[in-house]
Parts: C-alpha cells; sequence; structure tokens
C-alpha cells in the first residue's frame, strides 16, 4: 500500500496497522491468502510484517493446518492476541452513565454504571465517566498501560471531530470536545459519536443487521434519535445533525414523549418500570393499555413511513429499550407499515439490548485503530 510523499517507515506503519485491523475484526485464524485478499498487500510484506508482530508478542502463530484437498504444505495461520490490548467505551445519558473494558475484538471484559451527579455540569458528569471507566478497568483486571483508546457514546449532534454541535433542551454542552475532556482525564486517544449511531454500527457489527449495508438504528418515544448506516459507514450529515429527528418540529416525535407506553426508552428506571407493566397490561388484555399501545405504535409507524420513502434502508432496528416490548410493537407496527404500502423494508429488534451503543463505541475504537494506539512501532527492513 504506498502512499504519495510517504517514506518505508510510514508505509510499513501504515501496512502493519492494515494487518492489525484485519486480524481484530476476524472471527476466526487466519491465513496469509485470506490476509492478502482482504488487505490488497503482497504476501512477502505481510508474511514480513507478521514475523515482527509475532516476535512483539502481538500476533501469536498457530500450529500449521493442511489445505483442504491439496498436497501441498499447510498454510500458516495466525491470530491476534485480543487480550495484549484494551479498549474502553463509556455512554453517558442524562441520568446515568456506564463503561466497558473490551478487548480488540470486542469481547467485554469488566462493566461499571453509576448515576451522574449533574448532567447540567459537562465537566463533572466527564469526571463521572472517566471514573465509571477506571472501574470498568479495575472490573476487568486490566492496567491503564493496556488501555490503547476509547470512545464515548452521547446524545445530541455531535461532528466528526467528537465536538457537540447541538443537543436538546440544553446549551450546557454545546463545543464541549468529547475526546479532548476524556484524554485530559484519561491520557489516551478517545472518539465520539452520537449513541444511536453507535447502535447502528454495533448491530452491523455484532447484532441482527449483518447482512445489511443500509440500516436505520432507532430510539422512539420518550427519547427519539436515529442512527443510519448508508453502505455500511455512519452517515453523521452536517454537524452531526443527521438522525436528530427530535428537533424537526414537522415530525411528531414529541406527540407522545409523556405517555407512560413511550417511557420504554426513557433512561429513568422508575419510567421504564411503569412502560414494562402497561405492556404487561397490555399482553394481558388490558383496553386502556391496548388503547395506549396502538397510539404509540401510530406514532413510530408514522416515523418509520417517512425514513422508508427518504433513506429507504433495508433494515430498521428499534433499539433503546424498544426491544423489552419486541412482541407487543414489532407485528403492530409492521402492519400499519404494510397497510401504508410502505417500502418492503425489514423490521427488527435489537440483539445487543442496553449494550448497543457501548459496542458500537469499542467498534468505533477499533475502526481508528493505527499502530500508534494499537501496535509495535515496526522498524523498516
Amino acid at each position: 500500500m504506498l502512499m504519495p510523499g510517504m517514506n518505508q517507515s510510514g508505509v510499513r506503519r501504515v501496512n502493519t496497522s492494515v494487518i492489525l485491523r484485519a486480524l481484530a475484526v476476524s472471527a476466526e485464524p487466519t491465513t496469509l491468502t485470506a490476509l492478502a485478499e482482504r488487505t490488497g498487500l503482497s504476501r512477502r510484506t505481510i508474511e514480513l510484517i507478521l514475523d515482527s508482530l509475532v516476535e512483539a508478542g502481538w500476533v501469536t502463530e498457530l500450529d500449521r493446518m493442511p489445505i483442504s484437498g491439496s498436497a501441498g504444505r499447510p498454510a500458516r495461520r495466525y491470530e491476534l492476541r485480543a487480550e495484549h490490548a484494551l479498549l474502553a467505551a463509556v455512554c453517558i445519558t442524562t441520568s446515568d452513565a456506564s463503561a466497558v473494558v473490551a478487548d480488540v475484538r470486542g469481547r467485554i471484559l469488566g462493566r461499571a454504571h453509576g448515576p451522574l451527579r449533574a448532567y447540567q455540569d459537562p465537566q463533572a458528569t466527564l469526571d463521572d465517566a472517566a471514573a465509571l471507566v477506571l472501574q470498568a478497568l479495575d472490573d476487568a483486571g486490566g492496567s491503564v498501560d493496556r488501555l490503547r483508546a476509547g470512545a464515548v457514546a452521547g446524545g445530541g449532534a455531535i461532528d466528526d471531530d467528537g465536538v457537540v454541535r447541538r443537543l436538546v433542551h440544553t446549551t450546557r454542552w454545546e463545543g464541549v470536545h468529547l475526546p479532548d475532556e476524556l484524554a485530559r482525564r484519561i491520557r489516551m486517544p478517545w472518539f465520539a459519536d452520537n449513541d444511536t449511531n453507535l447502535g447502528a454500527l454495533a448491530e452491523r457489527w455484532r447484532g441482527v443487521a449483518g447482512e445489511h449495508d443500509n440500516v436505520v438504528w432507532a430510539i422512539l418515544g420518550n427519547r427519539t434519535g436515529l442512527g443510519i448506516l448508508i453502505r455500511g459507514a455512519v452517515h453523521r450529515g452536517l454537524d452531526g445533525a443527521a438522525g436528530e429527528i427530535v428537533e424537526a418540529r414537522s415530525i411528531p416525535t414529541g406527540s407522545v414523549e409523556h405517555h407512560p407506553v413511550a417511557w420504554l426508552s426513557s433512561p429513568e428506571p422508575a419510567q421504564r418500570t411503569v412502560a414494562l407493566a402497561r405492556f404487561d397490561a397490555a399482553r394481558a388484555g388490558d383496553a386502556t393499555a391496548l388503547g395506549e399501545v396502538d397510539e404509540f405504535v401510530e406514532n413510530i409507524a408514522s416515523i418509520l413511513t417517512i425514513l422508508s420513502w427518504t433513506v429507504a434502508p433495508s433494515l430498521i432496528v428499534l433499539g433503546g429499550g424498544l426491544e423489552d416490548a419486541a412482541d407487543v410493537l414489532l407485528p403492530r407496527v409492521r402492519k400499519v407499515m404494510r397497510d401504508a404500502r410502505t417500502p418492503a423494508i425489514e423490521l427488527r429488534a435489537t440483539a445487543l439490548g442496553g449494550d448497543a451503543p457501548l459496542i458500537g463505541a469499542v467498534k468505533l475504537a477499533l475502526d481508528r485503530m493505527d499502530t500508534e494506539l494499537f501496535g509495535p512501532l515496526v522498524p523498516s527492513a
């Protein structure tokens, strides 16, 4: 992989990064041939870099496995030592925050969760978030020197640099550079994105959207937001505003915001408990609860119908708490959309539950992987 103006050492660093990323996202040990197909690098280049990575302890060469149908020499297989580096992720809501520490395959090793002292105070909130990351690291049995990078999932419009541009109901967070602020507290590279964007990213990586390139991941109800993937990549739009439909007054996002059934997506545990009880009542045939559900379904379907004729994804995923009533919501929403003759978009509930933004944050950090973060600076030959 040659880049104009880059010397041999720089090219080797980039190639090392490409190989590390390919190994990190591979579910199984990988051969030289497979790495060459995925990276576009020559076998000789890959072999030299892998030898250096094995010597440095970042990659393990496994026992050779015979190639099926071939009498030739068994293929060399390689696997990233996922435990060699750790990633941190933290998700901030208006009332609490959750943090995880994971290896570079995305396997969660440690967790922490706690209330926020004052969400309207960004500095206090980010102090709380950093403390939770360190608690999760302790839960994982890791040390700070093994942390390579982190990512934060937050609400509102967050631009490509991780700066909060707009947040509904408050201006206190506007202009806060989330990566810089977290890096001041835990010294490593940080990245940031909207929680629904990261939910979509996670769903395609580890959830129900693995076979889809164009996906919308939706939180609707007490909280409202969309994460949009186009051709497999997050679509943020200008200043990260894409998907922040809570700000679009012409879309009826707020008409059910205070209805108990809509509290499924609330960050407040007490409200969620009430919502779950209303759905239990609906399942039991309570007429009032069923009426509330039907009104909520009409609201959800009206928003998804707009998406069906604008973004037109192949899959819409309901998350952010809606998955806890998927058995009630999905068939009803599907029917309303079918009756409205929308495109035949698949509708599913998230398979990742409340972990979706955190898993997406891990993936965000992994996607930004560079040898300076995750691997040795391999000297040129």
